[in-house]
C-alpha cells in the first residue's frame, strides 16, 4: 500500500533515519537498531546486556523487521532512506492499529528502563529523569510530563506513552521522545 505522508511527518521520520543510522551508512540495518537500544540502556544507567535492555533490543529488532517486510527487504537486511519513509509513514499515518503493535514493544522495553519503583507505569520523577538523559530540563520535563499525562493521574503507561510517540510523529505533539 502506498501512502503519501505531510511533511512533518516526512521531516520527523527523516531526522529518526538520520539518528537511527548509526554508522552513518545511508542504510538501516539490524545492527543500527540494537545500537540505538544500547544507547538508550546506558543513558538509563543499564548494561546493554541487563535484562531491561535486552527486552528493549529485542523491541527495536521486531520493529526494525516489520518495516523491513513493509519495505519488501529480508529481516537482515538494509532499508535505504526512501524505503524508510514509505515503510515507517504507513505505520505512523495507519493510527493506532498499525503504529501500536510495531511500536509497543520499545514501549514496553522504554518503561520497563525507566520505570525505577517497578510499578509498570512512569512518574513525574521517573520521567524526569528519563528527559534529563535526552538532553532536556527539569522545566521542560514537567511541562512535557503534563501534555502526555492524558488521563492526568500522575504517570504514564504504556498507552500512553505510544499515543504520544504516534503524536509527535503526526505532528500533534512537539515532546521528542527517543531523542
Amino acid at each position: 500500500m502506498t501512502m503519501a505522508i505531510d511533511n512533518v511527518a516526512q521531516e520527523r521520520l527523516s531526522k529518526r533515519f538520520d539518528k537511527w543510522d548509526a554508522d552513518g551508512n545511508g542504510l538501516l540495518e539490524p545492527s543500527d537498531f540494537t545500537a540505538e537500544a544500547a544507547g538508550i540502556a546506558r543513558a538509563f544507567g543499564e548494561s546493554p546486556e541487563s535484562p531491561k535492555a535486552t527486552a528493549l533490543r529485542d523491541g527495536f529488532v521486531a520493529m526494525f523487521e516489520e518495516l523491513a517486510r513493509r519495505a519488501g527487504v529480508a529481516p537482515q537486511g538494509s532499508i535505504d532512506r526512501a524505503q524508510f519513509l514509505q515503510a515507517a509513514g504507513e505505520v505512523v499515518q495507519g493510527g493506532a492499529a498499525t503504529f501500536d503493535p510495531v511500536f509497543s514493544p520499545v514501549a514496553k522495553g522504554i518503561v520497563g528502563l525507566a520505570d525505577r519503583n517497578g510499578d509498570g507505569v512512569i512518574d513525574g520523577t521517573e520521567f524526569a529523569t528519563w528527559l534529563k538523559a535526552l538532553g532536556l530540563g527539569e522545566a521542560q520535563a514537567r511541562e512535557a510530563f503534563k501534555q502526555i499525562d492524558a488521563d492526568g493521574d500522575g504517570t504514564l503507561s504504556e498507552q500512553e506513552l505510544l499515543a504520544a510517540v504516534r503524536k509527535f510523529h503526526l505532528g500533534e505533539l512537539d515532546v521528542e521522545l527517543l531523542g
